[in-house]
């Protein structure tokens, strides 16, 4: 099965919920995998009584697993600043954690257990441990968050009614949730992120108007993940059905949008796929 690095990170992945899952069940796993099933052999690295075994090998789990803490809150903040993340990112994201458990459980033994084995050697054993102790458990993660989220998706198209292809209106929250506009949704043409706000461009009879909220587009687009209106660029979500013609340029894709008077959008390379995929034709 062959995989696009390139394409984005699915969103349960960084959802705040799933992220403390996966801090507590790594911490879990990591502690019952060290332990019980001792891997490559740790109760014999060191010639200390079981008890003493078990504190210091929690204690290293507990320091590993604010690795993994401080680096899951940073990839939430970062995606949560609008920014996206590709599979390929998440992969070398993983790799670094990887490698900042590994050196910590290196530098633990040198330090605190006296092991006198070289440096490159313990490096490499702890490596190998770490990516069994965090690969495991993100992997089963992976797949569970992957079949939790298509259930719930095909949960929604059963309960949806069979009229019903969107909502008619367009409800905007800042921020703090709270209702900022509403509008129809044949009227929203486009959305423009800078900074923390987030510009709403939308038909007014003949004029092109704009409304500025509070919040980050992430947030809009998972809000209207349900609706005809897609991210074609880290700035922009676009009503698809507002689009009448697809142009490509030089540097990627231009959607030119039906309004008074006309306006359009760009398309990154980055999203390039999924608009496409949007409008039928996928290259």
């Amino acid at each position: 099965m062959n995989i696009d690095l390139n394409k984005k990170l699915p969103a349960y992945l960084t959802e705040k919920g799933n992220i403390v899952t996966t801090i507590l069940f790594t911490a879990g796993f990591a502690l019952l995998f060290l332990n019980l099933y001792t891997p490559f052999g740790v109760s014999t690295w060191f010639e200390v009584s079981k008890p003493t075994l078990l504190f210091y090998s929690s204690g290293v789990i507990l320091a590993g697993v604010l690795v993994v803490a401080i680096s899951r809150i940073l990839m939430y903040h970062h995606v949560k600043r609008g920014k996206s993340l590709l599979i390929w990112h998440y992969l070398i994201w993983v790799a670094a954690e990887i490698i900042a458990m590994a050196l910590f459980f290196t530098l633990f033994e040198i330090v605190i257990l006296y092991d006198q084995r070289p440096f490159p050697e313990l490096l490499v054993r702890s490596v190998q441990v770490t990516s069994l102790t965090l690969l495991l458990p993100y992997t089963f993660l992976w797949l569970w968050f992957a079949w939790r989220e298509g259930k719930k998706t095909l949960s929604g198209i059963m309960e949806q009614p069979e009229t019903a292809s969107r909502h008619p209106m367009i409800h905007l929250r800042d921020e703090k949730g709270v209702l900022r506009l509403s509008l129809k949704h044949d009227n929203l043409l486009y959305m423009q992120a800078s900074d923390n706000y987030v510009t709403v461009f939308y038909q007014a009879q003949d004029k092109l108007t704009r409304f500025m909220l509070r919040n980050t587009l992430r947030a809009l687009e998972e809000e209207f993940k349900e609706e005809a209106i897609i991210r074609c660029h880290r700035s922009w979500l676009v009503n698809i059905e507002k689009v009448k013609l697809i142009r490509r340029e030089k540097d990627g894709l231009l959607l030119e949008l039906d309004s008074t008077p006309p306006s359009s959008v760009p398309v990154s390379r980055t999203y390039m796929h999924d608009v496409l995929a949007a409008f039928g034709h996928v290259e």
